[in-house]
């Protein structure tokens, strides 16, 4: 079996949101010598952006997600000790990731804060409909060095806005890097409210705060 079809494997299993067959598609990519680092992103972290891909198309619902990530979780379990021990024990960096106030849609950040930790960062998920100054306190409480605003309705965009303003006034703007994301928001949004990056989904995340933080 190629690389290429394990990884399919890997992501197969966490879209078949069952946690033993994620454990032992893991075990056998393992055997077959892959490296635990690319087991996880390759083929773990791309199931689980297709998970996120079948729930927003309407095909999967919270509960298979929800059993996704904890199948996900089990799998990444099973490679700590395989991963090289700096790599355990040193973070990429300290992410701050929520859902801004006025908005309770949170399955999306969920799986961003999930692939997120999966790929070696520090995620302090807040949760959803989070007030804004709860952002700031959180990033201050864990010296963050980036934080993720998700907004998944028109009439919050605005609340990244502020929060990146509160940043600014209070002189935290230039030590923290911001993502945004959510399905009204554009790279054009991003833009315009000075944040440093927009993720369309959880993989991008990934390889966005690796290219600003690493």
């Amino acid at each position: 079996m190629s690389n290429e079809e394990t990884f399919k494997e890997l992501s197969d299993a966490i879209v078949s949101c069952k946690k033993d067959v994620v454990e032992a598609a893991v075990e056998k990519a393992r055997d077959g010598g892959i490296a635990p680092a690319e087991i996880i992103e390759k083929g773990l972290a791309a199931g689980m952006n297709e998970v996120g891909i079948l729930f927003e198309r309407g095909k999967l619902f919270l509960p298979h997600v929800m059993m996704a990530a904890g199948a996900m979780e089990a799998g990444v379990a099973l490679l700590e000790a395989d991963l090289p021990k700096d790599a355990a024990s040193k973070k990429l960096g300290v992410i701050v990731n929520g859902t801004v106030e006025g908005d309770v849609h949170d399955i999306g950040k969920s799986i961003v804060s999930t692939m997120l930790q999966s790929s070696g960062f520090e995620v302090h998920d807040i949760g959803r409909d989070v007030p804004l100054q709860d952002f700031i306190d959180k990033i201050k409480e864990t010296n963050a060095n980036m934080v993720g605003m998700s907004a998944l309705m028109t009439t919050t965009l605005p609340g990244q806005k502020e929060v990146i303003e509160m940043l600014k006034e209070q002189g935290m703007r230039d030590g923290i890097k911001v993502m945004v994301g959510g399905a009204p928001a554009t790279q054009a949004w991003a833009e315009k409210i000075g944040a440093d990056c927009y993720a369309e989904n959880a993989s991008e995340a990934v390889s966005k705060a690796k290219e600003l933080l690493l």
